[in-house]
């Protein structure tokens, strides 16, 4: 009596098992190919940073011709932040004063 519905309970889980294993292959295949194209793109972009590497290898030791004026503007450089410093102290000092003179003034 009962016979139909357990044949349609089993047909039901190998329906369900096969569609399963069959979603498995799917997303197993998908990882795969997503695996194999990370390892292209690595190998890709280590290529590109090599060859950048060189380039910038090679950009210094062209830049070795100009260290004598690089020397001579780091040292021009040093003296205007030497001076920018003791302007900023300067202002910091009239500011910290006129402060002072601000807060003696009577208000209305």
């Amino acid at each position: 009596m009962w016979d139909w519905a357990i044949w349609a309970a089993l047909i039901i889980v190998v329906v369900t098992g096969i569609a399963a294993f069959t979603r498995l292959l799917q997303q197993s295949l998908k990882a795969w190919r997503a695996f194999k194209d990370v390892g292209r793109d690595v190998i890709h972009r280590l290529d590109d940073f090599t060859a950048r590497a060189e380039q910038v290898a090679e950009r210094v030791a062209a830049a070795d011709d100009g260290t004598v004026e690089m020397q001579e503007s780091l040292g021009r450089l040093r003296v205007s932040l030497a001076r920018l410093a003791v302007l900023r102290d300067a202002i910091d000092e009239v500011d910290h004063l006129f402060g002072r003179v601000a807060a003696e003034l009577p208000r209305k």
